[in-house]
């Protein structure tokens, strides 16, 4: 037998972030409860659910921007709710975040607006930048858009800016809120195919939130659908599509009415019609 090396580093865990038992609310209102989660480790994870599920919070929770009331939030082993400012800054600088709608800078041109993260997180000369921001440009297909104002491109192509400003610093996890939020087919299956081959192309971890079913099913490894504050159902997109849980079922098929209902609560209708008016006096 040969020699074990017991020098050898500790293998990497399979889970890139963990959720651990996670609690979270806003005021008095509870937005997640005991949650527990696994992000894999190079995999494209769909984190979807119905509107006000905690999909978002669950990214602020990853990012720092929040902490978790109860539980642990762990980024490759690291508990982010434990980290100091420079800690958090350190984690930050691995991760690359696409938000809803873009969030372009509306004062710079395309280049300026990838360039953006490299000159205040790096010393790198202009030269290099340039490079840089051209190639990521050229991954998104826009290359050519370069010069171009923020007004004058279209919503899809602000989205792909956006990605490329995202993967600038080349982050290990990449987080998307509402990626296809807002496009036309063709924009959003452009995005949806970026999201995927960057993805296996750059080795990254990615973590999809979206309500687009169809889309986020075909480029997900992995699935997790929220409601009511916890985990309704999690796996591979197929056994998400196969599910027989109720809710899972209404959200996957898009059903108008099911365990969230069409109506909202409301007194009976004959005690509201001809009742007194909202506010009125007694």
């Amino acid at each position: 037998m040969g020699n074990i090396d017991h020098d050898l580093p500790a293998a990497p865990p399979a889970a890139f972030v963990e959720l651990r038992d996670v609690t979270f609310g806003y005021g008095g209102r509870s937005i997640l409860e005991g949650v527990t989660l696994a992000v894999p480790r190079g995999k494209v994870t769909a984190l979807m659910g119905a509107s006000g599920g905690g999909k978002t919070t669950v990214l602020r929770l990853i990012g720092g921007q929040v902490r978790a009331q109860r539980g642990a939030v762990l980024f490759d082993g690291s508990d982010i709710g434990t980290l100091d400012a420079a800690g958090l800054f350190a984690a930050r600088r691995r991760m690359g975040m696409l938000f809803q709608f873009g969030a372009l800078f509306t004062d710079l041109d395309v280049f300026e607006n990838v360039a953006f993260p490299l000159r205040e997180h790096t010393d790198l000369p202009d030269e290099l930048i340039r490079d840089i921001v051209l190639m990521k440009l050229d991954a998104v297909g826009l290359r050519g858009a370069r010069d171009l104002r923020t007004s004058e491109i279209s919503g899809g192509m602000s989205r792909r800016v956006a990605l490329a400003r995202a993967i600038a610093l080349d982050p290990e996890l990449v987080m998307y809120d509402e990626p296809f939020a807002g496009l036309d087919p063709i924009s959003l299956g452009i995005a949806a195919r970026l999201i995927r081959q960057l993805n296996d192309a750059m080795g990254l971890t990615s973590i999809v939130v979206s309500h687009d079913v169809e889309e986020t099913l075909q480029i997900a490894d992995h699935v997790i659908v929220l409601a009511n504050g916890r985990i309704a159902a999690e796996g591979p997109p197929d056994t998400i599509r196969a599910s027989t849980d109720p809710l899972v079922h209404q959200f996957i098929h898009a059903e108008a009415d099911g365990p969230v209902r069409f109506h909202y609560p409301a007194p009976p209708v004959d005690a509201d019609f001809g009742g007194a008016l909202p506010g009125a006096n007694p």
